[in-house]
């Protein structure tokens, strides 16, 4: 039931994220994501007050809704010229999840595990999140510039939702038809490549994702984790992703990302083994280091390697 109000969030955010793009080619950046950050406010503003499973549900939807600034963040470092910037700034992206990854889990179990008397256990860390939720909000208000230049905008919002409508469409998607049909249609060669990457963003990403949500039953089922103990967990695998792309996913030298990724893909083989296979703790711990260290690098190098073709 868990893994189906999760799946709830993340079908919204995928139909949010192409119209959220699309209004923000017409728009501009900045105040689109001005705006799916007042959407995050007012989803935590929801949670925190909500005393019945109605209201928390109606938390999630706008939630997920407003999850389209995590595709338009990547959009804004794809906006920058310089090839170096770009691939710098994915990686800083990538630190960015990692050391949310890493403090969010370990924050809401240790606020849940402060609740006094009287209170509903998750209204503390529905709190912070909200107070989080306003400080972004103030951060982009005051510092972050327009990346999309007025030129290089669509001319209007029809153009950009007919690109979204490729994006939500399975088919569609797969075939990159929203980037055949723009100003500058990519080559033959590099629409293959774009189509081979779009795959490879795709088997990962479900991959992930499966894990994210089953790896807090299996080690409670398994090794009978408290809620403080997957924190911690969580937070292990956040740190070791954040130390790597920090240190060594920022400084891959672009046209050396695919080689990378490859690595990366093969550490997830005994990763997972070692998850799914283990017996104990240590075990666990090696799985989940071999995979925390694919995980930092291959989502920030995809995400260079798609940029690069404009």
């Amino acid at each position: 039931f868990l893994g189906l109000i999760g799946s709830i969030f993340s079908i919204l955010q995928f139909f949010s994220s192409p119209l959220t793009g699309a209004v923000s080619d017409h728009w501009g950046r900045r105040p689109v994501i001005l705006m799916t950050v007042m959407g995050l406010i007012a989803s935590y503003s929801l949670w925190a007050a909500s005393r019945t499973f109605g209201v928390f549900l109606l938390s999630r939807i706008i939630g997920g809704i407003s999850k389209g600034n995590v595709s338009l963040s990547t959009a804004i470092i794809a906006d920058l010229h310089s090839p170096k910037a770009r691939s710098k700034g994915m990686a800083m992206i990538g630190v960015a999840f990692s050391l949310g990854f890493t403090l969010g889990p370990m924050m809401g179990a240790y606020l849940a595990t402060q609740t006094e008397e009287g209170e509903v256990f998750y209204l503390r860390s529905a709190l912070s999140a909200l107070v989080f939720s306003v400080a972004d909000l103030i951060f982009i208000f005051l510092l972050l510039p327009e990346t999309l230049p007025k030129e290089k905008r669509v001319s209007s919002v029809t153009s950009g939702f007919q690109a979204a409508v490729d994006l939500l469409s399975p088919l569609a998607l797969f075939q990159f038809s929203a980037v055949t049909r723009g100003k500058e249609s990519p080559s033959e060669q590099n629409l293959q490549n774009l189509k081979i990457l779009g795959l490879a963003y795709f088997l990962y990403l479900f991959l992930f994702s499966g894990l994210e949500y089953t790896l807090s039953f299996l080690t409670h089922q398994r090794f009978h984790f408290s809620s403080m103990q997957q924190g911690k967990m969580f937070f292990f695998i956040g740190i070791t992703m954040a130390v790597i792309q920090g240190g060594y996913a920022r400084r891959i030298k672009p046209g050396n990302e695919i080689r990378a990724v490859k690595r990366a893909i093969l550490l997830l083989i005994p990763a997972f083994l070692l998850i799914g296979w283990a017996a104990n703790v240590t075990m666990l711990s090696a799985g989940l280091l071999l995979y925390s260290f694919a995980a930092a690098i291959v989502i920030p190098c995809l995400s260079a390697v798609v940029s690069g073709y404009g």
